[in-house]
């Protein structure tokens, strides 16, 4: 598993391509053991970001490697390169791990890796990832996906992530954690966390709910019905309905569950509260009712997620 060849072709985004680099190429100090061998493979020089690489061999490279990994791709409009495609089926179809960090995944998916399997990418073009291959099965709400031998993630952080879950299988817990603290970030998230909870937010702040909105942020910890926020709005339930629906995009109760659930999350990111006084904090009554909804938004329980930040 020692083998990583890291795919690059023009057009790739900078920060996935030194991120894979970065994760599985300087060997951890701390650690005698063996480490990967990196390549970056491309047929020519290629245009990554503002940048020109020279890579260390061609793209036949990638059927050596007994780990390949697809950079995020800048333009999804456009079929990815056939080249690229056919060196990444083919180092699968020998043994390889193919791994595909946030919009590579329209690689992976053009070379059919991802038929049938369950797959991500950054959020903002899951739906077009689904509505290109219908025969991928694509999660819009999760950080990665490990499928064995293949795996996917969402943007940006979410590829770091994906890559120390890697090291993590390959090399444990203990190995992942100190090349984690090299990097100066979290040692673990699970993949089946969201990629982010939606909070709506107005567009402007001059609208209807300007002070309503900031009123009840201070009394998330209180029992709060539409019946109260319209009393205090001084308008009908009917009335302020329509009116969050056109600022926030939501309704009351949705508006006041998603500030509810990051609240909590909050509590849970800088304090040692119990999950029980964390709960009534954040106005959810108790324990049992917070795990609930937080599972629901953010993919993982309270203990889990608190665990990201105490790690």
């Amino acid at each position: 598993m020692r083998s990583v060849a890291v795919a690059a072709t023009d057009g790739m985004l900078h920060f996935e391509l030194a991120l894979a680099c970065e994760v599985f190429g300087p060997p951890p100090d701390a650690l005698a053991i063996p480490w990967y061998e990196v390549a970056v493979c491309g047929t020519r020089p290629v245009r990554v970001g503002r940048f020109l690489l020279e890579p260390d061999g061609g793209l036949d490279r990638l059927a050596r490697a007994a780990t390949v990994v697809v950079p995020a791709l800048a333009d999804v409009d456009e079929d990815p390169p056939a080249d690229l495609v056919e060196a990444v089926r083919a180092a699968h179809d020998a043994g390889a791990r193919v791994v595909s960090l946030c919009t590579g995944a329209f690689v992976l998916a053009a070379a059919g890796l991802l038929d049938g399997l369950r797959a991500t990418t950054h959020w903002a073009h899951t739906g077009q990832l689904a509505a290109r291959y219908p025969r991928v099965e694509v999660d819009p709400d999760v950080l990665y996906v490990d499928n064995g031998s293949v795996l996917t993630s969402a943007g940006k952080a979410a590829a770091m992530d994906l890559c120390l879950h890697l090291v993590r299988r390959d090399h444990g817990p203990a190995v992942a954690n100190v090349v984690a603290r090299r990097l100066v970030v979290p040692p673990h998230r699970a993949g089946g966390q969201a990629q982010f909870v939606t909070t709506p937010v107005p567009a402007r702040d001059d609208h209807p709910l300007a002070d309503l909105l900031p009123w009840a942020m201070r009394r998330l910890d209180r029992p709060l019905t539409v019946e109260d926020l319209a009393r205090r709005a001084n308008m009908s339930s009917r009335h302020l309905a329509r009116h969050f629906r056109s600022v926030t995009g939501t309704t009351p109760l949705q508006w006041l569950l998603a500030q509810r659930i990051r609240r909590a999350q909050e509590l849970l990111e800088n304090t040692d509260d119990s999950v029980d006084t964390i709960a009534a904090a954040a106005g959810m009554g108790t324990a049992t009712t917070l795990r609930r909804h937080f599972h629901r938004a953010v993919g993982v329980p309270p203990d889990a997620y608190r665990r990201t930040f105490r790690a």
